[in-house]
């Protein structure tokens, strides 16, 4: 059983180094040679990078998943684990897949993170964008349509679904950037060397980016909602495009491989301004990790396994509630937790769970 399990764990991360690899070549690729590559040669880039973004990451967010349930196995208390996974492979199939081939777009990957996190929504309202531009060439008009109602949709259920179950529903079961990975891939992260804690001053440096990258994030949006308006700061638009292209590169793409490779997982979710944004509707919400269960008996294993380095076992010690701007309601702390002292909720979930025993026994 170890031997399997030692494989499976060699294969994860066999799978996310070649993830990490084809991130770099195919969006360096995209991003860069593309842009100033013969016609046909970019054509068959952007056919490549359509091609990994799609199918390629949808297939290894299935089979990371498969991998990750196996590894953690079914020993252990891994309900919330397991629950993330799953809403992971739907979301794959859903936003890489399945809506893609029935409105004949696939850019729609593009609008599956809401405002402030990207402005390409904005972008595309812009007929003289360059991102208006080439979608229409590529997908015609409905393209336009279809990625203006996809981004609506998500928005609109990642900010309700978050007044209702906390940032549980994004950061950690649909979220197509960092939180994918950070669940799929969990067991193999770092993929160089052993798993490390964040050091309190590293914490205060990734604070500090928290408010810093969401400055950044809300100024293009600015930006660009006064230009849609006929305020212009700048003549030049192409200039704030490539700006915030930079952004996405260096800021948050590079970064986050970095992460994965070197240090934790959730890296990129320290400072992620649409994580941020999301906190405070978490706190509308009720979002907390109640610890007042049972007994904490202190054995550290809350502490131990959450990939957003909260003290919560302070809080469990005198069974306070933690609420805390940094989680993602991943549950990793609660599946640990040996006397099931914690429970993740939110005042949506305490009151569904509170309903549910009196309409049974009507």
């Amino acid at each position: 059983m170890e031997k399997k399990s030692t494989f499976d764990l060699k294969l994860l991360k066999i799978i996310l180094g070649t993830y990490i690899l084809l991130a770099i070549l195919i969006a360096g690729l995209n991003y860069g040679y593309a842009r100033t590559a013969p016609e046909n040669i970019a054509s068959i880039i952007t056919w490549v990078y359509l091609i990994y973004e799609n199918w390629i990451k949808a297939a290894f967010i299935l089979i990371g998943s498969f991998l990750t349930i196996k590894i953690i196995g079914s020993s252990k208390r891994t309900t919330m684990r397991k629950t993330n996974l799953i809403g992971f492979i739907i979301a794959a199939l859903t936003v890489h897949i399945v809506i893609p081939l029935l409105v004949n777009n696939y850019d729609l990957y593009y609008y599956a993170m809401p405002l402030p996190w990207t402005t390409t929504p904005l972008q595309l309202l812009d007929t003289n964008s360059s991102l208006y531009i080439s979608t229409i060439s590529s997908w015609g008009t409905s393209g336009i349509l279809s990625a203006l109602a996809f981004f609506s949709a998500i928005s609109l259920v990642v900010f309700i679904g978050t007044l209702l179950y906390g940032r549980r529903l994004q950061c950690s079961s649909i979220c197509m950037f960092n939180g994918f990975a950070a669940e799929v891939f969990d067991p193999a992260i770092p993929l160089i060397g052993k798993r490390r804690m964040i050091k309190p001053r590293i914490l205060r440096l990734m604070n500090i980016l928290r408010w810093v990258f969401l400055g950044v994030a809300l100024f293009f949006f600015a930006y660009w909602v006064m230009y849609l308006l006929g305020i212009t700061i700048t003549p030049n638009i192409n200039t704030i495009t490539k700006l915030e292209s930079y952004k996405y590169l260096v800021g948050e793409l590079m970064l986050n491989l970095l992460f994965w490779i070197a240090f934790i997982g959730r890296g990129y979710c320290h400072y992620c301004p649409l994580g941020t944004v999301l906190s405070g509707v978490a706190r509308i919400a009720g979002q907390k990790i109640a610890t007042n269960n049972s007994q904490c008996v202190q054995c550290n294993k809350c502490n131990e396994t959450c990939p957003m380095s909260i003290d919560i076992k302070s809080k469990a010690i005198n069974g306070e509630n933690v609420q805390d701007i940094r989680c993602v309601g991943c549950g990793h702390c609660v599946d640990a937790c040996p006397t099931k002292t914690l429970t993740y909720s939110t005042r949506f979930v305490e009151f569904y769970q509170n309903k549910r025993p009196s309409s049974n026994n009507s």
